[in-house]
């Protein structure tokens, strides 16, 4: 397994990172041993969790999936062996996460009150990589494009990194990273960094696959320049690129058989577009899974690829993907295909 290394720092980070969000709503504690067992066997050394998690949230199942981690760390022994990234909720109405009932936002006492309870629950003093899990500005970023104004009352951005500074200085993070984030916002994060001497993000999570390339194009050249590498999550789509919800079919225990609310991925055009990577893949003889996450894997601004899996079958096409040769044929095969529908599920 490649290692890669995380932004402008000294870690180096597996080239495909073990996502845990089904843990604790589709997948039991057991089931998620078996995967980080397998994952960490295979050379997988970057976890990715967060507050929020599992999905979909609901305040009866929030936390789980960090106490499930937490739970193999003190089993296992391996918390030094392991690059553990988690998040801290942005803006929302979701009042169940902090003890007093406020509606979440980045203030200084909530995000305090967030880094603890994710410390106690990872059954660890230290997390290597902690994200802002979406902006504390009002922005179309789960399935919109474009940029409406709707005022600034938000936190501001040099206070928010005013506050990391303060976990970093305490020794409960080592670095600190965006997730959902925009160029501009990047930018804005590293332009305080520079001029105030303030902690500077070294990633930034933000979905990635064959049907939203939307970080190519902007995204891409603030890793070259400022070694701000992609965290790529939805690598498949959130499974729509395997097929499996092609004609409308919903797998019994599917995501959106749980809950469906997948909409992102439901565009006018999508299906069409899956239809050419499937008959793609089938093209080339390759898993259509594999072909997918290779693809997003090889990308030169891609840090690592965040792979998820509510079965060990799927976490061995996934993990096994790297195997791909992605020829320049097929390079150019998917090129053809994305500019004939490009971006159709920002």
């Amino acid at each position: 397994m490649e290692r890669r290394q995380l932004g402008d720092t000294d870690v180096q980070v597996s080239a495909i990172c073990l996502g845990t969000m089904t843990w604790g709503r589709q997948n039991t504690e057991e089931e998620a041993f078996e995967q980080m067992d397998y994952a960490f066997e295979k050379g997988v050394n970057f976890f990715d969790t967060a507050e929020l998690y599992p999905i979909p949230p609901e305040a009866e199942t929030q936390g789980r999936t960090e106490t499930m981690i937490g739970n193999w760390f003190e089993k296992t022994g391996k918390r030094q062996d392991v690059i553990l990234a988690t998040k801290v909720v942005g803006r929302s109405n979701m009042a169940w996460f902090r003890d007093n009932g406020d509606e979440p936002e980045l203030t200084r006492p909530q995000i305090m009150e967030a880094i603890d309870k994710s410390l106690v629950r990872l059954k660890t003093d230290y997390i290597d990589l902690y994200q802002l899990h979406w902006p504390d500005r009002p922005l179309p970023i789960f399935g919109g494009l474009g940029y409406q104004h709707f005022g600034d009352e938000i936190n501001r951005i040099e206070d928010t990194l005013g506050i990391l500074d303060e976990l970093k200085q305490s020794g409960k993070v080592r670095h600190f990273g965006l997730s959902n984030e925009t160029p501009w916002g990047t930018m804005k994060f590293l332009h305080y960094a520079e001029t105030k001497n303030l902690p500077r993000v070294v990633s930034v999570q933000n979905a990635y696959n064959f049907l939203n390339r939307i970080y190519e194009l902007g995204g891409s050249e603030i890793y070259h320049r400022d070694k701000v590498g992609l965290l790529a999550y939805s690598p498949l789509a959130q499974g729509y690129l395997t097929g499996k919800y092609q004609k409308g079919a919903v797998p019994v225990g599917s995501r959106k058989y749980i809950a469906p609310r997948l909409n992102r991925y439901e565009t006018p055009g999508t299906e069409e577009a899956v239809d050419k990577y499937l008959a793609l893949a089938d093209k080339h003889g390759l898993n259509p899974a594999k072909l997918a996450i290779q693809f997003v894997t090889t990308r030169p601004f891609v840090t690592s690829n965040i792979i998820g899996a509510t079965s060990m079958e799927q976490l061995e096409i996934a993990i096994s993907s790297i195997d791909v040769e992605l020829t320049d044929d097929i390079l150019s095969e998917i090129e053809e295909i994305h500019l004939s529908a490009s971006n159709l599920c920002p």
